[in-house]
């Protein structure tokens, strides 16, 4: 690279903007050795089959170098493009629910190891590892049990894998050519609800029009909003193990809601 600019750090990450030797932009991410340089890297070249996102440069065990993305102010036109193209990814699916790459979500792991249907899945390789180690009290850790065990119950008609990002909030979506690109993926095969939930829990610009352009191609099982909370299980629980108990009140209305569906 013939300059660099420092951008920060996040999730102990060093964050650059690089211009290469031959006049490309790109984003640098660097840090101690790790598999999720690699993870990441599979995720993006996965979805990229499908939707747009960052071409990948470079991927080694201390760095990830990507194409720079130019951003743009998000409109009503460009929300219902992306709405379109994030059902078209998510129709692509998946050979499984799970992926062949290790799993990392920020810089926590998740087991990626594949399991026959989504409720058996989302239980043992999302839920119940993060609820392990969020520290939840006695009684809010039983209550998650409880909402656990309907998982099959409430999760709607069994679906095919999708071809999920797996992290979609608002952050993971940058504006540019008209459309989103994705950004950051925990890819694998997964239910597509989880990605529409993701988005709704921290807002995105114009939600309503992704929404419905998304419908118009690719409609969505009766009850998909009602099932809302229990996608969001999973996000929570993240947040809960990375910045404490601030989440954890939206965790267990959550919880509630899934033992009310």
């Amino acid at each position: 690279m013939r300059s660099t600019e420092d951008l920060g750090s996040s999730h102990g990450w060093r964050l650059q903007r690089g211009v290469l030797d031959d006049g490309r932009e790109v984003f640098v991410k660097s840090g101690d050795a790790s598999e999720v340089f690699a993870s990441e890297a599979a995720g993006l070249r996965w979805l990229g089959e499908a939707i747009s996102v960052p071409a990948v440069i470079e991927a080694g065990p201390d760095r990830l170098v990507l194409s720079w993305v130019r951003q743009e102010r998000p409109g009503p036109a460009a929300a219902e493009r992306f709405g379109r193209a994030l059902a078209r990814l998510h129709r692509a699916g998946a050979e499984g629910f799970g992926a062949p790459w290790p799993g990392f979500i920020a810089e926590l792991p998740m087991d990626n190891a594949p399991c026959d249907d989504w409720p058996s899945f989302y239980a043992s390789r999302r839920v119940l590892p993060f609820a392990r180690q969020a520290r939840l009290s006695s009684s809010d850790f039983a209550a998650l049990e409880r909402a656990v065990e309907r998982f099959a119950d409430v999760a709607g008609p069994a679906e095919p894998p999708a071809r999920i990002h797996g992290d979609l909030w608002s952050g993971n979506v940058l504006w540019s050519g008209g459309s989103g690109v994705l950004i950051d993926p925990a890819a694998h095969g997964g239910h597509r609800e989880t990605d529409l939930a993701m988005l709704d829990l921290f807002g995105l610009p114009y939600l309503d029009r992704v929404l419905g352009a998304y419908r118009e191609e690719f409609p969505l099982a009766e009850g998909w909003r009602e099932r809302v909370p229990l996608h969001q299980l999973h996000p929570l629980l993240v947040h809960v193990v990375l910045f404490g108990g601030g989440y954890r009140d939206s965790l267990m209305r959550a919880v509630e809601r899934v033992l009310a569906l």
